[in-house]
């Protein structure tokens, strides 16, 4: 039985897709019945259910616009091996689920993501072109940036001295590994230059927190001079992950794409 629209805990399908690796991809669809599907993504070492992007979806399933969060490959319940940097195979993974929904005569309309997904939705963009709205909450703009605080003072040396460099956790156990390739990965991720590829025609939100601890909010001013249709809102006040700022989040994202999906509406007409 259908639940409505009104009803927070919704009616979430879990939906299988495989990236062009051929690793199946796990996500949850919030199902509303509409044309128009806003995808969401996560950020670094994060899954589908972090309470951003959760809320995020069920904020836009209330207001009767369908919502798809998915994990990345080698993250979450997805299949494949996590590895650091992997923007563009990331932005690669959104590609798979875009040509799914469009298969299904769904139009991914929007795409969302926080911190590193903002990066990717932002990449996706500047490479594909067929996408109207994109919403990038937190991402990073220099991302020869923010490193040395997860990897350590003499991170460059100690991988090219020894191929790898495993970082652990609390407890002293391997969290995950950064080879060469990937950190070169990340190096060579030009978010200028992606930024610059971007479509006229396509609208971009761009929200940080002014108390981001994680990514400075001046990667947000960045941003903001370089995306030709651009929009830029910080909230006072919020931390990288918007702890006590779920609800502004929700509203100046929401407000954003239910403007942009009338817009469309209107133009089509």
């Amino acid at each position: 039985m259908a639940q409505s629209a009104h009803n927070p805990v919704g009616q979430q399908q879990k939906i299988i897709v495989p990236n062009k690796h051929g690793e199946k991809l796990v996500g949850l669809l919030h199902e509303t019945g509409s044309e128009e599907i806003v995808i969401l993504c996560h950020g670094f070492r994060s899954t589908k259910e972090t309470t951003t992007i959760t809320n995020l979806a069920i904020a836009l399933e209330n207001e009767g616009i369908s919502a798809f969060r998915f994990d990345f490959a080698g993250n979450g319940e997805s299949e494949g091996t996590f590895q650091y940097g992997n923007y563009r195979r990331e932005a690669d993974d959104l590609h798979a689920v875009i040509q799914h929904f469009s298969g299904a005569n769904r139009a991914a309309s929007t795409i969302l993501g926080h911190s590193k997904g903002g990066d990717v939705v932002l990449l996706y963009a500047s490479k594909y072109h067929g996408i109207r709205t994109v919403v990038n909450v937190s991402g990073r703009y220099d991302l020869k940036r923010g490193m040395e605080e997860r990897l350590g003072k003499d991170f460059v040396e100690t991988i090219k001295k020894e191929g790898y460099l495993d970082v652990k956790n609390k407890t002293g156990d391997v969290s995950y590994r950064v080879t060469e390739e990937s950190l070169m990965d990340r190096l060579s991720t030009d978010m200028h230059e992606a930024c610059l590829q971007i479509d006229k025609e396509c609208r971009v939100l761009t929200v940080h927190g002014s108390a981001d601890e994680t990514i400075p909010v001046e990667d947000a001013l960045e941003f903001s001079k370089i995306i030709p249709n651009h929009k830029l809102h910080v909230i006072e006040g919020a931390d990288h992950c918007y702890t006590s700022h779920q609800a502004e989040l929700v509203s100046v994202v929401l407000d954003f794409i239910k403007a942009a999906l009338q817009q469309d509406k209107a133009t089509s007409n």
